[in-house]
Order: structure tokens, then sequence, then C-alpha cells
């Protein structure tokens, strides 16, 4: 078995199986002999099926973020935030998969019709992280059972109590055997399962871009379809002639979501020289009025970091940056608590050539960037080799325009810290990934297009 860790105090709260690789396979062939008759239900069954178990979870909210903020360690409003998240994507595609329409094109021969048809791509696998157990579950799962596909998910072994207990929930919904398998053990056994049977004709990863790369490599060779959501490298950047207040709050908010072990988290933060030192001493003030504690209460409070590998990296980043010159303003070490709690940390001046401006932090750390103008920001925004989300704040028009255009990532997020719902694409470029999940491009993941053509029509 699988022992479940509290990040918070380190006490055990429950397990998941270890499969091996002949359960592992049992689950994927019930995932590929279930999809001929889930593919051929109407779409308002699949939907009206995806419905019950939107309400069957959404009245035991509570019960769910409980088991979260124990395995997790996020505090428990931000667990019944990611929930009311997750539930969006159920209740969506419930109701898109009623919505994926053909078209019918004029014909090319005179007595022909000429029809193109969406089909479910077949049986899906998935592959998903700790920091987000129950949203990054449904986004994925109710967009493929949507779409008339199977899907068989392996969780991440750090967060599975979620996991399994949504699987439960479908069952109790209406969802069989097979159309929604799970399946927990060994992530690289589990992995090339996945990858190596041809079968599966999708698979849908968030996590690392190396992961990423190494799972892309193995599905190219059945050439599976993919969607990859991978590392980011977010910055969020400050012009003089922004909202001072909504900035400071949008930033805070969006740093400190789940201890900033966020994909989307801001990574490098540019403020302009004009209000560079009074809006860094805005940021410590706020920052250092927040608690850092467990998560079961209901107040906000920063929480711990998953794991000892993850706060050991924000531990090096740190004072990587301290010995090449960056100012601590605020934290800069581990918290008094000890464990895996970290302080809330404000750090100046620094450059790009740290190693901190190019590696995902993961942790609940402020690094400031001055900057002079628009063309030097945007360049040094454009530099790395991810683009997953770019936030800005400006009143000008004109330049949030050109920022949606010149910013190289999959999202521009303009006057707000907040990026996701499920009515909106989610997805990166270059090294963050590529592909949709939400919104109505979400769903042609799943979909594979056929054209027809019907001759001998006659007059």
């Amino acid at each position: 078995m699988i022992k479940v860790f509290n990040p918070a105090d380190g006490t055990c709260v429950g397990e998941a199986p270890e499969m091996n690789a002949a359960e592992v396979k049992a689950a994927i062939d019930r995932t590929c002999n279930a999809f001929p008759a889930w593919s051929r239900k109407l779409a308002k069954e699949r939907g009206d099926i995806l419905r019950r178990w939107f309400e069957l979870v959404r009245d035991d909210r509570h019960v769910f973020a409980e088991i979260m903020v124990r395995e997790n360690g996020k505090c428990l409003a931000e667990a019944l935030g990611e929930i009311d998240y997750g539930l969006g994507f159920i209740e969506w595609y419930a109701e898109e998969a009623r919505r994926v329409y053909g078209d019918t094109i004029p014909s090319h021969a005179p007595n022909a019709a000429v029809m193109v048809m969406k089909e479910p791509a077949g049986p899906t696998a998935a592959i998903t992280p700790w920091n987000f157990p129950f949203m990054m579950i449904t986004r994925k799962v109710a967009t493929a059972l949507a779409a008339g596909c199977t899907m068989i998910i392996k969780p991440s072994e750090e967060t599975p109590l979620t996991a399994y207990k949504l699987l439960d929930y479908a069952r109790k919904a209406g969802i069989p055997e097979g159309v929604f398998e799970m399946v927990t053990g060994n992530p690289q056994e589990i992995g090339a399962l996945f990858t190596g049977d041809d079968r599966i004709r999708k698979i849908s990863f968030t996590g690392s871009t190396a992961v990423g790369k190494l799972l892309a490599a193995a599905s190219g060779r059945a050439l599976k379809k993919m969607t990859l959501e991978l590392g980011g490298n977010a910055p969020f950047i400050v012009f003089d002639d922004a909202d001072f207040d909504e900035a400071v709050a949008g930033l805070v908010a969006a740093k400190l979501r789940n201890s900033g072990q966020v994909c989307i988290s801001p990574n490098r933060i540019y403020v302009q020289d004009g209000i560079y030192d009074r809006f860094v001493a805005a940021v410590v003030e706020r920052a250092s009025q927040l608690r850092v504690d467990q998560g079961l209460q209901q107040e906000f409070v920063v929480g711990p970091l998953i794991n000892q590998s993850g706060f050991d990296k924000v531990v090096q980043l740190v004072d990587d940056a301290k010995r090449r010159g960056a100012a601590v303003l605020l934290g800069g070490k581990p918290h008094a608590k000890g464990g895996l709690f970290y302080q809330p940390t404000v750090l100046a001046d620094l450059n790009d050539d740290m190693q901190i401006a190019h590696t995902e932090i993961f942790g609940p750390v402020f690094p400031f960037y001055r900057f002079s103008s628009e063309d030097e920001v945007v360049n040094r925004s454009n530099n790395t080799e991810y683009g997953l989300v770019a936030y800005a704040y400006t009143r000008d028009v004109g330049r949030a325009f050109r920022l949606s255009r010149n910013i190289e990532a999959g999202m521009v997020i303009l006057n707000s810290g907040s990026v996701g719902t499920a009515s909106v694409p989610f997805g990166g470029v270059k090294h963050s990934g590529y592909g949709r999940e939400g919104s109505h491009y979400g769903i042609d993941e799943y979909i594979e297009v056929k054209y027809v053509l019907m001759d001998g029509l006659g007059r």
C-alpha cells in the first residue's frame, strides 16, 4: 500500500493501493473494453450522468475539502475554492456533451454531399499532479467522458485520497467500471504501460516539462494525441500607471495560492522604476500579515510545502539568490514551526542571471526585478523556454493590447491575478506544453474529425 502523509505534521492520513503491472493492465483492458458502449451513448445520456456526479459531489464538498487539506496541506478556504472550480468542469462538460457539432460543406461534386463528423478519439489516459488533486481529475475526466471517450487516471502518489473519493462518487452517479478507471503505483511503470498500449489513443498530462517530454517521446511511437500542461515561469508585470492597490492584492493572492505551489504562480515580478520601492514595500506589509499554519481552519493561511524535495528546492533557490546579492526584505528562511513550513519571503533587486529567474520556484517567494520600458520588460518576459501564463497591470489600453500580442504565453492576464474557469482555454506554448483544457476548445482535444463524401445522390 501507498501511505499518504499530511505535510503539515507528517502524520499518516490514509493509504492507496500500490498496483502491480498486471493490475494496471487489467484496468487498461476495462477502459478499452468499455469504450464502444460508452461512445454510442446519446450525448444527453452522458451529460445526465455527469450532472448526477456534479450534484453528489457538490452536496458533500466539505467532506472532499477536509480530505484535501489533510493530504495536500492547503488551507480549508483554498480547498473549498478548488472544489468549486473543479465542479465547474463537470457542470460545464455535462452541458457541452450535446454541443459537439459537425458541419456540412458545399460539395465539390454535382451529385454528392460533404459532411464533417466529430467522433470520440477512443480510450484515453491521464496523469495528474498533487497540487490540485480535485480539479485536475474533474477537468480531465469530465471532458473525456463528455466527448464519448473512456479514461484511466493515475493521480499523484502524494494525494490519491481525494482522487479515489471522486471515483467512489462517480460510481454512485452511474459512471460504470471501465468508463472511469483509476490506478496508483510505480509512476514510471504506469506511464510506460499507458504510452506502450496502442489502444490508448490519447494521453493528457499535467506536470513537469522533463516528464512531459519523456511521455511525448514514448507516445510518439504510436502517434497518440496528447495534451501537455507543463512547467511555467510566469512574469507578473506592474507598470507605473497600474491601479496600485489592485496590483498588490492580485499579486499576493496569485503568489500565495497553495503556498506558491502552482504552475501559474507569478515567478518573476517586474515592477517599473517609478513605483518599484513603494510597491515592494506594500507587498512586504501585506505578506507579513498572513499567518503560516496547518490548513484545517476557516481563514486563509499559508500552508506547508508538499514534501522535503520541494522544500529543499525553495531553500536552495533563496540561498543562491542571497549569495548573489538579493536583498531579503521579508522571510528568507524556513519557518520557526519547522517541518515543511517556509516563511513568506520577499526578495528585492534581483537580476536575470540568478538561478531563481530561470527556475519554477513552487514556494511562497516573491522575487522582484526592476524595469524601465515596455520593450525591455517584454523582451525579458519572453527570455525563457516557458510560455504558460503572463500577468500585467496597466491602465493604458493600447499597451494592454500590445502586451497581449507580444508576450509569448498561452494565456495573458491583464489587470487580474485570477486565471481559470471552466469556460476558458487553459494551456501554454513553448516548453509549457500544447493543447488546451477547458471551454469548447478542451473537448476538441478528445475528438477526431471525419470527412464523409456521399456521392451518387442524383438530382
